[in-house]
C-alpha cells in the first residue's frame, strides 16, 4: 500500500469521525429527553411532614368530635364545633366531613386510599405532565395545581397557566389519565397538586375554598 493512499485513508477517517461527532453535538439531531416519573404521596403526610406534627394530620378533612370546639385549624382553616383535622393514623372508618361539618360522601379511609404518578417531559418552554391516578372519587371533580414554594405564603397556580386545562372528572371507578401542558419549566420550587372539589365544580384559576369546597389530596414536589 504506498503512503500516499495511506494519509488518504486516515484523512477520510478522520473526517467521518468529525462528522460523526457534529451530528452528536447538534440540537437538532439529539435525542429526545428521557421522561421522568415521579410517585404522589398523600398530601397530609407531606403538610405533616413539613411542619414537623407531632401526630400527622389532614388539614382539609375533618371528622366528628363532640369535644372538638370552633377554631382555627393548621393552614389557617376554621372549622365549626364538633369537628376536627382527620388524624393519619385514624381510626379511618369513619365519615370525612369538611370544615362546616358537612359528610363528603366518603370515609376517611376512601380519601387516604388515592394514589398517583406524574410522568414530565420538556416541551419547547414549558413541560408535558401525564398524570395517572387510582381510587379517587368515583365521578368526582378534580384540578391540578402548580405550588410555588418559592413564594410567601406558598402559591398556587393552575398547572396549565390558565385554568381551563387542568380540570378532570375522575371515572367511574375512581381513576383518571390526564395530560397537561404546563407554560414554564418546573423546579424544585414547585410541586403538583391534586385538589378534589367537594361542591363537584372547578373554580377556575382558583382552588376554590380551601377544607370547604376543595381538599388537597396528592402532591409530588419536583426533586432538585
Amino acid at each position: 500500500m504506498s503512503p500516499a493512499f495511506t494519509r488518504r485513508a486516515l484523512l477520510g477517517a478522520g473526517s467521518a469521525l468529525a462528522l460523526a461527532s457534529a451530528a452528536l453535538a447538534s440540537p437538532a439531531l439529539a435525542s429526545p429527553a428521557t421522561p421522568q416519573t415521579l410517585t404522589f404521596e398523600l398530601h397530609a403526610t407531606f403538610f405533616s411532614h413539613e411542619v414537623h406534627l407531632a401526630r400527622p394530620l389532614d388539614p382539609q378533612v375533618f371528622v366528628a368530635d363532640r369535644a372538638a370546639k370552633a377554631a382555627v385549624g393548621p393552614q389557617l382553616i376554621k372549622h365549626a364545633d364538633g369537628v376536627r383535622p382527620a388524624f393519619i393514623a385514624g381510626p379511618t372508618d369513619v365519615g370525612a366531613l369538611n370544615a362546616q361539618g358537612k359528610p363528603l360522601g366518603f370515609t376517611v379511609a376512601d380519601w387516604f386510599a388515592a394514589r398517583g404518578t406524574a410522568t414530565i417531559v420538556p416541551d419547547g418552554a414549558g413541560m408535558r405532565v401525564t398524570c395517572h391516578f387510582t381510587h379517587l372519587r368515583p365521578n368526582g371533580v378534580y384540578s391540578l395545581f402548580e405550588n410555588h414554594f418559592d413564594q410567601k405564603p406558598i402559591g398556587f397556580t393552575p398547572l396549565d397557566g390558565a385554568g381551563t386545562a387542568n380540570n378532570f372528572v375522575a371515572d367511574a371507578n375512581g381513576a383518571a389519565t390526564v395530560t397537561v401542558r404546563t407554560p414554564g419549566r418546573m423546579t424544585h420550587a414547585n410541586g403538583i397538586l391534586l385538589v378534589y372539589h367537594s361542591d363537584n365544580q372547578s373554580h377556575g384559576t382558583l382552588r376554590g375554598a380551601p377544607g370547604v369546597t376543595a381538599h388537597h389530596q396528592l402532591i409530588v414536589r419536583i426533586p432538585g
